[in-house]
């Protein structure tokens, strides 16, 4: 009899701390869930006060290109309203994105700026946590050729190799104080969100790495893309295991 209620009681723990397990593990995947709401919450408006900053000297001066700007930025706000709402998206519109994007700088900086663009692979069956690379695109602009006088650079890299997303940027920026002014090196509000983002949606599967100098900035991404055939596009994994991003001066 003590042998069996010894291992009734046993079973009956066993049972419990699955039980606890279970309900700790789903509590994780919740929390998770909502920061990554949260964080996304604060990429939208965050991009969209800069878009609408570039976009508000033109109206000023009643120029024609601002008709253009406008529809261009309407594309942009149609993706985010309807796409950066989901966990995954085809990286074809996600790519798209970025070119409306950059479209609407060269307006703004014309033929002074030294724009490099390349974008090559196949995008097809290909999906991605939407506004992950965005973030870094504006940051090359808005902290980077804007604050230059004369000879702005980006140079701008995607490349699609297989299930991998290689991402690399740069940016020349004048020689200023990072510590004084540090949106300008690695703590904008932009950049810290996408970090996070990149540690809750694609651990074990992301390289992040950036590097500040005085007069550049460059940002390296690698993301190992998931396919149409391996997920549920509106309920991506969110596992929690952190990822070290590396942010080398």
């Amino acid at each position: 009899p003590l042998v069996c209620c010894s291992l009734m009681c046993s079973l009956k723990f066993l049972k419990f701390w699955y039980l606890k397990q279970q309900e700790n593990t789903e509590l994780m995947r919740e929390n998770a869930k909502a920061e990554l709401q949260l964080l996304k919450a604060q990429v939208h408006p965050h991009f969209l006060f800069n878009t609408l900053n570039n976009i508000y000297s033109f109206t000023l001066t009643k120029s024609p290109i601002a008709a253009d700007l406008l529809e261009k930025l309407s594309n942009i706000l149609h993706y985010m309203i309807l796409e950066g709402q989901k966990g995954l998206v085809p990286l074809k519109k996600e790519l798209q994105l970025i070119e409306d994007y950059i479209s609407l700088e060269k307006v703004r900086y014309g033929s002074r700026l030294n724009l490099m663009v390349d974008i090559e692979g196949v995008t097809e069956n290909k999906f991605i946590a939407p506004l992950l690379m965005i973030p870094f695109v504006e940051n090359s602009f808005k902290h980077g050729s804007s604050k230059m006088l004369t000879h702005p650079k980006v140079e701008l890299s995607i490349r699609i190799e297989g299930d991998q997303l290689k991402f690399k940027l740069s940016n020349n920026k004048p020689g200023t104080d990072t510590l004084a002014n540090p949106v300008n090196g690695k703590n904008g509000i932009g950049l810290k969100n996408t970090a996070k983002r990149l540690q809750l949606l694609y651990p074990d599967k992301h390289i992040l790495t950036i590097e500040s100098s005085d007069t550049t900035y460059s940002v390296e991404m690698i993301i190992t893309l998931k396919e149409v055939n391996e997920l549920s596009p509106d309920t991506p994994d969110l596992l929690l295991t952190p990822i070290p991003v590396t942010y080398a001066n």
